[in-house]
C-alpha cells in the first residue's frame, strides 16, 4: 500500500525506532521518525503539530518508544495521541492500552486480577511497613513505579543492620511516594522475553546474566540468547497480555521451581531481543500488521 502516513513514534537515531522506520519506508515510501518531545497539542484546532506538520492528517502513528525513560509525563504524552485517534488516526498499539501498562501498578493489579502468577507484591507509602516487609521477604527488590530496564530499582537484604534497612528504605521513599516491593525471585541467570503481534504468539528470547546482577537486563550486562518454551508458559504469557488488547508487546517471564511466574506486560515490546533471541523481525511483522489493518478499515 502507497500513499499512506504512517509515523513512527520513538527516539530518533536508536536502532529499534530507525528499523521501524525503515520497514515502514520500504513498505510505502515514507518516513517520519516523531520525537514526542517536539510535539504539541492544538486543542483548539484538533491539531497535533510536530515540526509543523499535523499529526492529525495521518493514517497512523506506531509508538516504539514514548519517552526514553518512563515517568508521568509519559502518560501526559500518550494523552496528546487519544487527539490523533479522535480525529481519525490508527494509533498501534491503542493510547488507552499503552496507558493501562506504563505504569507499574496499573499493570500489576490487571495482571493479578486476572489470575496471573507474580512475585509476592506489597504496594505501601509507608515505611516502617516496608522495612517489615524486607523483613518478611528475606530479600527484596524496590521498583519505581514507572522504569524501564531496571532503572532505579534496588535491593534491599534483611540479612543488613536495622538501621542501615531503614536509611535505604528512607532513600527510596524519597524518590518514590509509593513503594512497590517485589520478593527477590532466583532467575538461576535468565528470565525471557515472550513475543507477541495482536495476541498471537511470535517467538521467545532469553535474557541471559553474563555477571553476578541481581537482574538479566541487557543494561546489566544480560545477553539475548535463544529459548524455546512449553505449551503451558506460552499459555500463560497469552493470557497475561491478552486484557491490554496490544498490537505489539513482550511479556516478561520468569522460571522458578514453583513454576513460571509473570513480571509485567511490556507497553511497546523488544524488536532487538526478538531479532537476535528468537530470529523474529518484529520490525517487518509489526508493519505487515498495520498495513493489514488499514486496509481492512478502507
Amino acid at each position: 500500500m502507497t500513499n499512506l502516513k504512517i509515523g513512527v513514534i520513538g527516539i530518533p537515531g536508536k536502532w529499534s525506532t530507525e528499523t521501524l522506520a525503515d520497514s515502514i519506508e520500504t513498505a510505502t515510501g515514507f518516513r517520519c521518525v516523531i520525537d514526542m518531545a517536539k510535539v504539541s497539542l492544538d486543542l483548539t484546532n484538533h491539531a497535533l503539530i510536530f515540526n509543523g506538520i499535523n499529526l492529525s492528517e495521518f493514517d497512523a502513528l506506531i509508538v516504539k518508544k514514548i519517552s526514553a525513560e518512563y515517568s508521568p509525563n509519559t502518560l501526559d504524552r500518550l494523552e496528546l495521541l487519544r487527539m490523533a485517534e479522535a480525529q481519525g488516526v490508527r494509533v498501534f498499539s491503542g493510547a488507552e492500552s499503552m496507558l493501562r501498562l506504563i505504569n507499574r501498578v496499573s499493570c500489576t493489579v490487571t495482571l493479578r486480577n486476572n489470575g496471573i502468577p507474580m512475585p509476592d507484591t506489597v504496594i505501601t507509602e509507608d515505611v516502617e511497613h516496608a522495612i517489615t516487609v524486607v523483613k518478611q521477604f528475606g530479600a527484596a527488590v524496590f521498583k519505581p513505579l514507572f522504569s524501564t530496564k531496571a532503572r532505579g530499582m534496588c535491593l534491599i537484604e534483611s540479612d543488613l543492620p536495622d538501621d542501615e534497612i531503614k536509611a535505604r528504605v528512607s532513600e527510596f521513599k524519597a524518590a518514590n511516594q509509593s513503594m512497590y516491593i517485589q520478593r527477590k525471585i532466583d532467575l538461576s541467570g535468565q528470565d525471557l522475553g515472550m513475543v507477541f503481534l495482536a495476541g498471537k504468539y511470535l517467538g521467545t528470547y532469553a535474557r541471559v546474566s553474563q555477571n553476578d546482577s541481581w537482574n538479566t537486563t541487557i543494561n546489566s550486562g544480560g545477553k539475548y540468547e535463544p529459548f524455546e518454551p512449553s505449551q503451558d508458559i506460552i499459555d500463560l504469557a497469552y493470557k497475561a497480555q491478552a486484557p491490554f488488547n496490544m498490537d505489539f508487546t513482550t511479556v516478561d517471564v520468569a522460571l522458578t521451581p514453583d513454576g513460571p511466574i509473570v513480571f509485567e506486560v511490556s507497553a511497546f515490546g523488544g524488536f532487538k531481543g526478538a531479532l537476535e533471541g528468537a530470529g523474529v523481525n518484529a520490525a517487518k511483522l509489526y508493519v505487515d500488521h498495520v498495513l493489514t489493518q488499514l486496509k481492512s478499515k478502507k
